[in-house]
């Protein structure tokens, strides 16, 4: 049972939550009326993130990143048809490369960080490669990193590639260049309902195990193989789609507090510096990594940038690009993200301690 103060908080954090959800839908409706790139999201995030850097009390909703992975990762899955599975697995070399790109260019920003922000090197490592706030955060934990500048460092790198990246292309006029659509077009009530259970079920599943980007991961795990399969149950209404972008930039957005920039502002300008210096390496990176692999330049690009997966994926679905080409890019880069970071980390200072040893001899 709830304690009186526990259900006075709770109330509390709901009404924080809708009246950041309120303000969030307004912020989204405005951007889309100014036709901005993902506006639901972009909208959402930015607003929330600048209410409440100025001390404004608000928030998201409880749960509001989960639902918003979880539509997001619903409507992605149903990009995954026969053929395109097919034409994805052949592409697996060029995964594998974004992957260790990924990595390491986490660990070239991290040498940046560090001598800009005078950090120590651990902190730096797991602020900067591209994986979850939480689970870098966790990770960095357990090497004597500082949790909470890993975590705002990654709220962070999410705000500015989010910001940044959809909005060059849309001053580049990038948009349409891979022609890849749902296998369902057609909006089936009761085949909708089912479909969103069945992939709510895979993200609580995913979450139990403990799966990072559980819902988006969850959500993906059921809708692809579903759309493979050609059990196509109904198509995700842009509405909805637009409330899962809405609900995510919202959750974004109220990471941020007034001690976020107050806090440490030479940190936080490091990181700043850092991102965009990343989001230059990696799309020069992506312009070659498609010239040598004859793929499209705005979706491979798209597709090594240091974004989260829903993130990224959405921008790719909003500018009609190659949606599932970049969503396995970002599953990819996650994977090998969490699986690689710690034993190469715990490699590389194992190295570091082993040679200054040898030199002290």
């Amino acid at each position: 049972m709830l304690s009186a103060g526990s259900g006075l908080h709770d109330g509390r954090t709901w009404r924080r939550g809708l009246a950041g959800l309120a303000i969030g839908v307004a912020a989204g409706g405005a951007c889309a009326w100014m036709g901005t790139p993902i506006p639901w999201m972009l909208g959402s995030l930015l607003a929330l993130a600048a209410l409440r850097v100025a001390g404004a009390s608000v928030g998201a909703p409880p749960g509001a990143r989960y639902a918003g992975q979880w539509i997001i990762g619903t409507s992605l899955g149903l990009y995954f048809t026969p053929a395109v599975m097919h034409e994805v697995g052949g592409w697996w070399p060029v995964f594998v490369a974004g992957a260790a790109f990924s990595l390491a260019l986490g660990y070239g920003a991290a040498v940046a960080l560090a001598r800009l922000a005078g950090v120590d090197r651990t902190t730096a490592v797991f602020a900067s490669v591209p994986g979850g706030a939480a689970e870098m955060a966790v990770l960095g934990d357990r090497f004597g990193a500082r949790a909470d500048r890993v975590a705002a460092a990654h709220s962070l790198r999410i705000l500015l590639v989010v910001a940044i990246v959809p909005t060059a292309y849309a001053l580049l006029g990038v948009h349409g260049v891979d022609e890849y659509v749902p296998g369902m077009a057609a909006f089936v009530p009761a085949g909708f309902a089912l479909l969103m259970a069945a992939t709510l079920g895979g993200g609580l599943a995913a979450q139990w195990v403990g799966v990072p980007n559980a819902f988006v991961l969850g959500a993906l795990a059921v809708a692809i193989p579903l759309t493979a399969a050609q059990m196509d149950l109904s198509a995700v209404p842009r509405v909805v789609s637009n409330a899962g972008q809405c609900l995510l930039g919202c959750a974004l957005g109220a990471r941020f507090d007034r001690d976020f920039v107050h806090g440490a502002p030479r940190f936080v300008a490091a990181v700043a510096a850092t991102v965009v210096g990343s989001i230059a390496v990696a799309a020069a990176f992506g312009w070659a990594l498609a010239r040598v692999a004859g793929l499209s330049i705005p979706t491979i690009v798209l597709g090594t940038a240091p974004g989260g997966i829903a993130e990224m994926a959405v921008t790719a679905k909003v500018l009609q690009l190659g949606v599932p080409m970049v969503t396995t890019f970002h599953v990819t880069r996650v994977v090998a993200v969490l699986l690689l970071t710690a034993p190469v980390f715990a490699g590389v200072r194992a190295w570091r301690r082993s040679r200054a040893e040898r030199g002290r001899q």
